[in-house]
Formats: structure tokens, sequence, C-alpha cells
């Protein structure tokens, strides 16, 4: 069955650190790219970022403030999102997602933006994992 799965949220104080996980199943992640996208109840969900899984270069919204990191592991399938010196606004459930047709993008070697990781060019989603930051 082709699927991507989050695990890794949980409760974190302010100022700490958490790492995320996208396990990929059925399919290489080695071809596609990969969103992190967070949302918070009754708001609209918000991007975090991006990567290509052949090559690893990735793009960030700005409202991150270079403050996570997205990487991979081939050889265990997964994107992980790294999220440092966490506050009360960075709370909410933080879902992956690919698309399969993402494919000639991820190959082509161009530099991925804001469209290209819009969370309606993707849809493959995980169920989300809980982030929670205490004050």
């Amino acid at each position: 069955q082709v699927q991507v799965a989050e695990s890794g949220g949980g409760l974190v104080p302010a100022g700490g650190s958490l790492r995320l996980s996208c396990q990929a199943s059925g399919f290489e992640l080695d071809t596609f790219i990969f969103g992190w996208f967070r949302q918070v109840p009754g708001k609209a969900r918000e991007a975090v970022g991006c990567i290509s899984g052949n090559d690893g270069r990735t793009h960030y919204a700005d409202a991150m403030g270079g403050r996570f990191a997205i990487s991979t592991d081939i050889a265990q399938n997964t994107v992980y999102l790294q999220l440092n010196d966490l506050n009360a606004e960075d709370t909410a459930t933080y879902f992956c997602a690919t698309d399969p047709r993402t494919v000639l993008h991820a190959l082509s070697g161009k530099p991925l933006d804001d469209e290209v990781c819009a969370e309606g060019s993707l849809v493959l989603w995980g169920q989300g994992t809980l982030v929670a930051v205490s004050p």
C-alpha cells in the first residue's frame, strides 16, 4: 500500500528541539518531492518546506525563520523534519505529503519553490503528528 506516515511529535519545552519522521511505504522516496506542512485547529494549513528525494535540495517557507531543517535517509525511506528553538507558536499538527507528479521536477534538478511545494500540488498525505510546545 502506497502511503506516508508521520511520527515523532510530542510535548517539548520552549527553546527545545524535536525531529519528526515521515516514513514512505510502497514506493521509493528518492524520485519524488516531499513537503512538510503544519496546521493549527481553526487555521489554514501552512507550508514549512520541502525536499527533493533524489538529491536532497530543499526549499523553506520564509515564515519558518530558518529554524527548521528537512533531510532524507534513503536507506530508511524516510524524510525528516528537524525543529529547533521551538516556541508556543510552533504548536500544531505537522504533516508530510508527496505526489507522483513531482518526479519530473525532482529529476530536473531545478530549484524548488513555493509553487512546486504547495499543498495543492501534493495528493498523498499522512495523518499528521502533533507537536505541542510548552511555555
